[in-house]
């Protein structure tokens, strides 16, 4: 079961691409350490303000898959420098 999930968010605290990566790269290193999870930034690369980051699972079973992507959004959503906006979440 892959579990694929799609998080744009805005940040704005951040006034350089330079922090903006420093907060990225964070988040991508806590989401790998933690959850064991392919992450990385999609869109949005020259935007400081705004980002575009994909999260995906692979597990034998569906329900943890499910619970791996919620503890997902649940860490991006611990990182106060980052609003999430728009989540998409898919079953491949």
């Amino acid at each position: 079961m892959i579990y694929y999930a799609e998080v744009e968010c805005i940040m704005y605290e951040g006034h350089s691409l330079k922090e903006k990566r420093s907060i990225i790269r964070r988040l991508l290193a806590r989401l790998k350490q933690d959850l064991n999870v392919a992450a990385g930034e999609l869109d949005y690369h020259d935007l400081w303000q705004r980002t575009k980051i994909g999260i995906v699972t692979l597990s034998n079973e569906k329900s943890h898959a499910e619970k791996v992507i919620q503890e997902a959004l649940r860490i991006v959503d611990t990182f106060a420098e980052l609003e999430r906006t728009i989540t998409n979440v898919e079953e491949l």
